[in-house]
Parts: structure tokens; sequence; C-alpha cells
């Protein structure tokens, strides 16, 4: 399967699941993502059925890394191209530095005006499960993560608890990950 006939594969799999989402496609001319990733691309879905929030997914993200092959996505309360510049750069960013499940990143400002989040936790999807998370093919499959903004305290207790402690801290106060002005759980 060639990377054009993969990335199609892979729309096909995120319109399937947010299906009744008014969708569009953007790319993000700035910054050296587009040079170094040609068909990389951004999948923009409106509030629908599956969730009431704006979602954005990665369209060839996968081609920035063959291990782990993976997609990225933001749930975010509001529509903003800035989506785009952040899946952009993390894109750029995991060719240079392999993203994993369980990393985390700085955005290098808030994510969002007057959020305290400055960091990405590459996650499981876990607004969506595992039918999102994996998208299997005859020859070849890839992982959807989720990029959830979290503060540098959080950070911070991640690295010194372990990513499951900072999990149970989410799951413990009920977090609200869509809230771009939220405190931070530590």
């Amino acid at each position: 399967m060639l990377e054009a006939e993969r990335n199609l594969a892979i729309r096909h799999h995120v319109r399937k699941f947010f299906a009744g989402h008014a969708s569009e496609e953007h790319v993000w001319p700035l910054g050296p993502a587009q040079d170094e990733l040609r068909r990389l691309r951004v999948m923009e879905f409106a509030p629908g059925p599956v969730i009431g929030l704006w979602v954005y997914v990665t369209v060839g993200a996968w081609e920035a890394c063959d291990d782990p092959r993976i997609e990225f996505l933001i749930v975010t309360p509001e529509q903003d191209l800035r989506h785009n510049e952040l899946l952009f750069m993390t894109a750029w960013y995991h060719r240079h530095h392999v993203l994993k499940c369980g990393d985390t990143f700085p955005i290098g400002e808030s994510w969002l005006p007057g959020s305290r989040c400055e960091y990405f936790l590459v996650s499981l999807p876990y607004p969506f499960g595992p039918k999102l998370e994996s998208c299997s093919f005859p020859d070849w499959h890839l992982h959807v993560r989720w990029l959830l903004p979290i503060t540098t305290g959080e950070r911070e207790f991640k690295v010194r608890e372990g990513l499951e402690e900072l999990e149970q801290r989410f799951e413990t106060c009920g977090l609200l990950y869509w809230v771009h002005t939220r405190e931070s759980v530590v």
C-alpha cells in the first residue's frame, strides 16, 4: 500500500468514526513540517453526535516515524487554526524526537490564551476508546494518540510519580480536559 493510499484509508477511518460531524481538511503553510512531511494534513471536525467539542486529527503524521506509526488529535472547546499549527508542530517534533504514549513535550507557550497548560501529554484517546485509537489494515497498522494539554505542575508530577498516578488524579477529579482555564490537578 502506497503512502497516499494509506492516508486515504486513515481519512476513511477517522471520517467513519466521526460520522455526522461537519469536517474540513487543512494544511499549515508555515514552518518546516510542510517541507518535510508534504502529505501531512489536519482534519477538523465540528461538534456533532460523537462529541460536542471540536476535534483536530492529523493525516500523514505517521510518515514522520515508522515506529511507532501514529496520528495525533486535539480536542478543544473552540474552532481555531492554532490547532492546525500545533498538530503540524507535533508531527515535525515526532519526526525528530519520536513521541510515544506517555511522553510529554512543551508547547512553547500557553495552549490557548488564558490557559495554564503549556505541555502536551501523548495519551490514549480515552474520550473515544479503542475504536478510534486502533487503525488496522491488512498489511500495516497505526494508532491515534491524544495530545492532552497539561500544566507544568502536572508534567512534573508525572515525571516524579509516574503516568499511572497522574492519570489516576485526572480520573479522581473528573478532569475537564477541554476547559482551557482549568486549574492544575496537583
